[in-house]
């Protein structure tokens, strides 16, 4: 009951603070949607997540107060307040947040999570696993698995019978995330493993969403859900690295990388435990995110044919009849831009959550310590001040020439500052071999009527799948 009694004066300060435009010390606050006296924003964050950032955005400015149960909220939309948080105070600015928190409950202390001087020692140890070099010896892996499913493709082309590209996305990025981090290929259980994805994932959007939710030592039957999915996964990279430690074999995958590093201060390597959080972590971040993107990119080319013709026109000059390799990269220039506004306009990491570990001020505003700092590229990526027809997929912006103006964290899909994602490289080249290989034989249409929505969960999913045709090239 004191919670709840706390939870409401907070609440109810906020909100006429809000009200009158000032603190309670007389500073000025942000503008802000109207608040409930005792939820605050968090009726509308809870129902359409993305519409409401954007709106707010829209009706407020760069700077907007929000928020939820009484923990006070700020959304910051301009690139310098991104790289302010991200970049320049990123000391400052730590993921002691309610989503970070309860993505611990599942992935652990990875780099995704962790803070500090031990996120520091992991990035050390983990980052020359993931040099341009390392990770090219990984395009070979991934070409192949593009070239199985372009067979198994076959098999439904020109038959007017439709499929949902975003699983066969997720099947086959779970297949490349095994092969290249763990040198086994899962596509035998994919499916065991992608409903295990599911429910943690949706499990973790609950959990970072809901006030009030029965411990987990509650028998309900989605705590039992969530405990036998979670098992299942940490069960298949726990035998994994145990039969590692145990074997001879040294294969030329990124777990053996991370076995075999070394802190170049204190030369101590990874713990198993340690080893199970950076798997996971990779494993769940470089499959579901590279297969979202890769959703999105063809949902984007149904829409906009001409770039897709762009795309297979480019894939055949480059590969002719060939396989493609990592040395085409370079000459795949218009799937790369196309790549680069998919991300823009459905960016898998959508939002990016901070907390100031002190009190800051951003344009004249206080940000107060503990407080919640929204940066989101679905918003930022949008921004009309930095973006010419923002909701318009124009993959020619990313025309060197166009490009070259851009400030630098008006686009931040992975991230920015020393916190961005350490596989951007790796998702990038897997994004770019998978899509030529796919668009030199292919076309995918849209299943005219079918509803193609956003689902901002942990990841920016398609709430209901993507249903498509798929046509060879002639």
């Amino acid at each position: 009951m004191t919670d709840l009694a706390s939870v409401a004066r907070g609440a109810m300060r906020l909100t006429v603070e809000q009200r009158r435009g000032r603190d309670a010390a007389g500073r000025p606050i942000p503008p802000g949607p109207e608040a409930d006296p005792l939820l605050g924003h968090y009726r509308g964050m809870v129902t359409d997540r993305l519409r409401y950032l954007l709106e707010a955005f829209r009706a407020h400015g760069d700077v907007v107060r929000m928020h939820f149960l009484g923990l006070p909220a700020t959304l910051l939309a301009h690139p310098k307040h991104v790289e302010h948080v991200l970049q320049r105070h990123h000391r400052l600015y730590t993921k002691q947040t309610r989503g970070y928190d309860r993505l611990r409950e599942f992935l652990g202390h990875g780099l995704l999570t962790s803070e500090g001087t031990f996120w520091r020692r992991q990035r050390r140890i983990a980052q020359p696993a993931f040099h341009r070099k390392r990770i090219a010896g990984f395009g070979a892996t991934m070409v192949r698995a593009a070239e199985d499913l372009c067979a198994r493709l076959e098999t439904v082309a020109d038959t007017g019978e439709d499929l949902d590209v975003a699983r066969e996305m997720m099947e086959v990025t779970l297949r490349i995330a095994g092969e290249t981090l763990l040198s086994t290929d899962p596509s035998d259980r994919a499916q065991s493993v992608g409903r295990a994805l599911d429910v943690v994932l949706h499990e973790a959007h609950l959990r970072i969403n809901r006030p009030l939710r029965a411990p987990d030592w509650v028998p309900t039957a989605r705590n039992r859900r969530y405990r036998s999915a979670a098992a299942a996964l940490n069960g298949v990279v726990r035998e994994i690295i145990e039969r590692r430690r145990r074997g001879t074999e040294r294969p030329d995958d990124l777990l053996q990388m991370l076995v075999e590093a070394r802190d170049e201060e204190t030369g101590e390597a990874m713990s198993d435990a340690q080893l199970r959080d950076e798997v996971m972590t990779l494993f769940l971040a470089g499959h579901e995110t590279t297969a979202n993107m890769m959703t999105w990119t063809l949902t984007m080319l149904s829409r906009a044919p001409e770039h897709a013709r762009r795309v297979h026109a480019e894939a055949r000059d480059v590969l002719g009849d060939r396989p493609a390799t990592v040395e085409d990269l370079d000459r795949l220039e218009h799937t790369a831009r196309v790549l680069s506004e998919s991300l823009r306009l459905y960016p898998p990491a959508w939002i990016v959550g901070r907390s100031p570990r002190e009190d800051d001020e951003i344009d004249g505003y206080r940000i107060e310590a503990g407080s919640l700092v929204i940066t989101s590229p679905w918003v930022t990526h949008r921004h009309p001040a930095f973006w010419r027809d923002p909701e318009g997929f124009d993959p020619d912006r990313w025309r060197p020439e166009r490009a070259a103006s851009m400030h630098r964290t008006q686009y931040f899909p992975f991230g920015a500052g020393p916190r961005m994602c350490i596989g951007a490289g790796f998702a990038r080249m897997e994004g770019a071999l998978l899509l030529a290989t796919l668009a030199r034989r292919f076309r995918f249409d849209l299943v005219p009527g079918h509803p193609v929505v956003p689902e901002p969960l942990v990841t920016l999913r398609p709430k209901h799948g993507v249903r498509m045709t798929v046509h060879r090239r002639r």
